[in-house]
């Protein structure tokens, strides 16, 4: 699965643990999320493979 610059995702399949991100770059096969903080671990910014990224539904957008 491809990633866009700024698309919203969580890790799965735990997104309690990092909170929801912003993808910032895809590197040698790897994508950059920028979590801000917002999970139970504080992780800012972390580089995941994309089989463990789960992109924020867009029906579920607005209770964000």
């Amino acid at each position: 699965m491809d990633f866009d610059h700024g698309q919203l995702v969580y890790y799965g399949p735990m997104p309690t643990y990092y909170g929801i991100g912003e993808v910032r770059a895809t590197v040698d096969g790897f994508v950059s999320v920028d979590f801000r903080g917002t999970g139970q671990f504080g992780v800012h910014e972390d580089m995941f493979r994309p089989e463990y990224l789960i992109p924020v539904p867009t029906s579920t957008m607005n209770l964000l």
